[in-house]
């Protein structure tokens, strides 16, 4: 432990609420345990170039409601590379960081996985990604937020489905992950959800066309999970279109709204007691971990299961979807 005088932070990947609630959170923890903080700008990009600078406590001041992220992320195609890893180690050197707090999805701890094998460098990784897609945690930063965004909108869409009687398909994010759309349909009243993890399974659109739902609806709204697994929500729609031409269909592709705002309650909460663990991790002379939690615990889940292992669907949750959309 001796050896980490320095952490650098850095987010990468897509965006999602409460990521700043996370850097404000590393930094204070480090500086409280005597660590110095720098920040790195743009995730790896920012590695690779050098835009670090260093953090004092004032730097994440009036930032824990902020959405996006205050330290920017990018795409990198140099770190994919070991010339680019290797300068971005060299940068790194020269600025005295002794380890690195990575906050983002799988391909953001798959850089740091790769990083931290080739140099010998501990990382520590924080679970930021709206889909919540990430194993061994019970959720994800950002993930609140999002299904409350998606929340709000279907709410106002319901609106309009009743009054022109319409079948709605929204199309939400998750990549390959059906968690925004299953949680999300459970939560607003929705009559189906379409989610990857059933494309292979059954014919998710007939189910839900043959469960009979105009027998006591006029509208129905139905949230399909971005995914080539589903084809997303206008296939379902040209689908309904060809085979069930009486419907008067309509679709509505929320987008990146659903990354942005200011992150809930729940999310800053999270993301402040999982960044304060990172530092606990480092202290602890822990390398290569995923900070998660579960069953409201911190744990540490190695990268290798937090990358490859396939965060399961709650299959109870599909069955009160199934039960309350009668």
């Amino acid at each position: 432990m001796a050896t980490v005088k320095c952490i650098g932070i850095l987010t990468s990947g897509g965006d999602a609420p409460g990521m700043n609630a996370a850097i404000r959170a590393v930094t204070r923890a480090a500086i409280y345990n005597g660590l110095a903080v720098k920040g790195i700008y743009r995730g790896y990009k920012g590695l690779v170039t050098g835009e670090i600078k260093e953090f004092k406590s004032q730097d994440v001041s009036n930032i824990i409601q902020l959405g996006g992220t205050i330290l920017k992320t990018a795409r990198c195609k140099e770190f994919t590379t070991p010339e680019g890893r290797q300068v971005a180690y060299d940068n790194m050197k020269a600025e005295g960081i002794d380890a690195l707090v990575i906050i983002g999805g799988d391909g953001s701890l798959t850089g740091a996985r790769i990083f931290a094998q080739e140099f010998d460098v501990p990382c520590i990784g924080l679970p930021g990604t709206i889909d919540n897609d990430l194993y061994g945690t019970d959720t994800t930063i950002g993930y609140d937020t999002a299904l409350n965004t998606i929340l709000d909108a279907v709410d106002k869409i319901r609106d309009t489905a009743t009054s022109h009687e319409r079948l709605f398909f929204v199309e939400v994010m998750g990549r390959d992950a059906g968690f925004l759309a299953l949680n999300g349909a459970i939560a607003s009243g929705a009559e189906a959800a379409i989610i990857p993890e059933f494309s292979t399974e059954f014919d998710q659109l007939e189910e839900f066309i043959k469960s009979g739902y105009r027998k006591s609806k006029n509208s129905s709204i139905v949230l399909v999970a971005e995914s080539e697994l589903t084809g997303g929500a206008m296939h379902y729609a040209e689908r309904v279109k060809n085979e069930y031409p009486q419907y008067d269909v309509r679709v509505t592709i929320l987008g990146h709204l659903q990354r942005g705002g200011s992150p809930s309650a729940h999310d800053r909460i999270l993301a402040s007691r999982l960044g304060s663990a990172a530092i606990d991790a480092i202290m602890e002379d822990q390398r290569n971990v995923m900070i998660g939690i579960e069953n409201d615990e911190i744990v540490y889940v190695p990268f290798s299961k937090a990358i490859k292992k396939e965060k399961p669907i709650n299959r109870e949750l599909v069955n009160v979807l199934r039960k309350l959309s009668i």
